[in-house]
């Protein structure tokens, strides 16, 4: 049996973006690859705004499905995505690594929120398909 190829969606406080990935990451690829999230901070909690809204969209509730975490909290991983930190990302081993450059939305309206959610949505799609296809990707 393969072992399945493990995703780690990293930003700073991995308190929005990061998580709104690892819980998309499960719900649309578990089958293909498992997902994880972290930082080199945490918040005492998930972004609000991003746990309302992905429940509204996804029926996903992350408070009781995720929580914040450090890079040494997560397993080694074979690919990693950093979200478009405005400062350095973190750095994590992989085999394979690609930085999405997603602007933060914490603090903007709903709709700024949803245009990132969607971005991320469709990013985690392609990932899947890369990971099933192993087209281009060197973390085989």
């Amino acid at each position: 049996m393969t072992k399945k190829i493990r995703v780690a969606f990293i930003c700073v406080h991995n308190s929005c973006r990061s998580q709104i990935a690892e819980a998309l990451g499960t719900y649309y690829a578990a089958d293909v690859f498992e997902s994880y999230s972290a930082g080199t901070k945490i918040k005492p909690q998930i972004n609000q705004d991003a746990v309302r809204l992905v429940k509204k969209l996804y029926g996903i509730d992350m408070e009781k499905t995720q929580q914040s975490k450090l890079l040494g909290d997560i397993p080694s991983v074979d690919i990693v995505v950093t979200m478009g930190c405005d400062v350095t990302c973190p750095y994590l081993p992989c085999k394979y690594r690609e930085d999405w450059r997603l602007d933060d939305p914490t603090g903007k309206d709903d709709e700024e929120f949803k245009k990132i959610i969607f971005v991320i949505e469709k990013k985690i799609i392609v990932l899947k398909e890369n990971i099933s296809n192993r087209r281009g990707m060197l973390f085989t």
